[in-house]
């Protein structure tokens, strides 16, 4: 009998556990849009039998049927259909506000991608910084949205994590903690002639808000953690072996590449920013390049950068200071940064092979991720991401999450492109064991953060 009591006990609490979850969650579509307003554009939205309906409209920007609610955590689970002709997104944690862009729709979007490059379930961040996690960083994922059918789609935005799924295959896991609460935003892009009254639908759109990170799913540890959190390091970063190479405050770790010490002028640490001031567009005739006192071989480096317009710059690795005791900079592989609308080198070299991303002098950047894709520099005045891989004499550049560079640095093809090259009186260039990592010195207004390395 007092088994019985206990098992009956355990039942009551399973069932009770069970409905105080499902009433939980709230259901965002009512009998009318009553608790939405929209946003933007002209596209239309309608209701039906618990569906929102949106229809593309010509000559409009994008439109935004947006909760009149703001949410901070939570998880958010919807279904959606989309023509196979149009993109589409949620918005989370966003914003209108009359001092930004007029009151443009901006912040973090659920991607809703039917065309081949089948990036749903990226997170992009509508008028702001552009993509945060292409799915270029997780291929597995691509197979995930089906065209055709409703997809199921899981947002976890908790505290500076923001995970998604699409049909149950986990796309993302992103940190950033620019936002933490907005509304949540039901986009109707804006689309040409051809595409005019294409309908977006949406169904079963629920909200949990109260402790959700007592429900999160289990993450798949092959999917990659891209982090934005600014000169730090998160708990999973940690643990994989990254370090920050730039402490965000002093000049500990690194010195002139010419120097014994740090320079004394010209490098610039404000509000987390390290930075190369202007003097006169010369290559290392300002303050100099900065090396780190470490030297690296097989390493991941990643770092943001901003550049002013025209501007010149790069990110070096396997440096030898001693190689170039006289004028210019030390020599080393070179990750472009580059202003390549405005600054004439864009156009020197071989086939682009001096422009933003590439290895400079040597190979031009294109987008490897991506066929037929461009490569993604966000613009001067914006914060970029340049990634640099080597690992067994592989090395690869990524820039904004998608690779536009690899080579063998061991190679007969390296060794023939550093023969033509301006690097072709160095013996074994690019080939050194290991080497100092710097930043350049060429004479323009450049700016550095988040500079974080792990080694193989």
């Amino acid at each position: 009998m007092k088994n019985l009591r206990h098992g009956v006990l355990l039942l009551t609490l399973i069932l009770f556990s069970q409905t105080s979850f499902a009433q939980e969650w709230q259901n965002l579509i009512g009998n009318n849009l009553n608790d939405w307003e929209k946003l933007g554009g002209n596209g239309t939205y309608r209701i039906e039998n618990g569906t929102i309906i949106g229809t593309t409209q010509k000559n409009t920007p994008n439109t935004f049927l947006v909760t009149k609610k703001e949410y901070s955590d939570f998880i958010l689970e919807f279904e959606i259909f989309v023509d196979p002709a149009i993109n589409s997104g949620v918005q989370i944690r966003s914003h209108s506000i009359p001092s930004y862009q007029n009151g443009r729709v901006h912040g973090y979007q659920v991607e809703v991608d039917p065309s081949p490059r089948a990036f749903t379930g990226g997170l992009y961040d509508e008028a702001r910084r552009l993509w945060l996690y292409p799915l270029s960083l997780n291929p597995k994922s691509h197979a995930a949205f089906q065209n055709g059918v409703w997809n199921k789609v899981r947002v976890e935005a908790i505290g500076s994590s923001i995970r998604t799924w699409v049909n149950g295959i986990q796309c993302t896991d992103l940190v950033d903690d620019l936002t933490a609460s907005g509304f949540i935003g039901l986009q109707v892009h804006s689309v040409g002639d051809q595409d005019v009254n294409k309908e977006i639908k949406w169904r079963n759109i629920r909200i949990l808000t109260q402790q959700p990170e007592m429900y999160r799913l289990e993450t798949d540890p092959i999917v990659p953690e891209v982090s934005f959190l600014v000169n730090q390091l998160s708990e999973r970063e940690k643990r994989e072996g990254w370090r920050l190479l730039w402490d965000g405050k002093t000049s500990n770790g690194w010195r002139g590449a010419k120097l014994d010490g740090f320079p004394e002028k010209g490098w610039e640490m404000k509000d987390g920013v390290l930075t190369v001031l202007q003097t006169d567009g010369g290559e290392a005739t300002g303050p100099g390049d900065i090396i780190t006192e470490e030297q690296f071989a097989n390493f991941e480096l990643q770092l943001q950068f901003k550049i002013t317009e025209g501007a010149n710059s790069g990110i070096k690795y396997f440096v030898d200071p001693e190689l170039n005791k006289a004028t210019g900079s030390a020599i080393g592989a070179e990750f472009q940064i580059l202003d390549d609308r405005n600054h004439p080198d864009a156009k020197m070299g071989v086939n682009g092979n001096r422009t933003v991303g590439s290895l400079y002098d040597l190979i031009a950047a294109e987008n490897l991720s991506i066929p037929g894709r461009p490569k993604q520099f966000k613009g001067v005045n914006a914060w970029n991401e340049a990634r640099i891989v080597s690992k067994n004499g592989k090395v690869e550049h990524w820039l904004n999450g998608e690779k536009v560079i690899e080579y063998d640095r061991f190679s007969q093809m390296f060794r023939a492109l550093v023969a033509y090259s301006k690097y072709k009186g160095y013996e074994n260039f690019g080939q050194w064991p290991k080497g100092h990592i710097l930043l350049q010195d060429h004479g323009n207004t450049v700016h550095f953060r988040s500079i974080k390395i792990r080694e193989f």
